[in-house]
């Protein structure tokens, strides 16, 4: 099953952005991401959204604990603004009839 964690937020730079993300390659692949997805919406490139996916619920929940308590709100995350919204996503039909 894959499990997506889903965040949105704004961000002042998307190029600042970029350059902190990658350097967390090696957090996100040690978390278990499998896959990411990087978007902006059309016409506001300063909100943000990132589908990284995972094999299980549990290490997308732990991923965005890990985000939550160790990355935001520290100079960790450059070009960061505000709280992020995040939700695990899966199947609709995974484990429903």
């Amino acid at each position: 099953m894959i499990a997506t964690l889903h965040i949105e937020h704004e961000i002042t730079d998307y190029t600042t952005w970029k350059v902190a993300f990658d350097r967390f390659a090696d957090a996100r692949r040690q978390a278990g991401v499998i896959d990411h997805r990087i978007r902006l919406e059309e016409d506001d490139d300063h909100h943000i959204v990132i589908d990284l996916d995972f094999d299980s619920t549990a290490r997308a929940r732990a991923f965005a604990a890990y985000l939550h308590d160790t990355v935001w709100g520290t100079t960790k995350a450059p070009a960061f603004l505000g709280t992020p919204i995040t939700r695990v996503l899966v199947a609709a039909d995974v484990g429903r009839t």
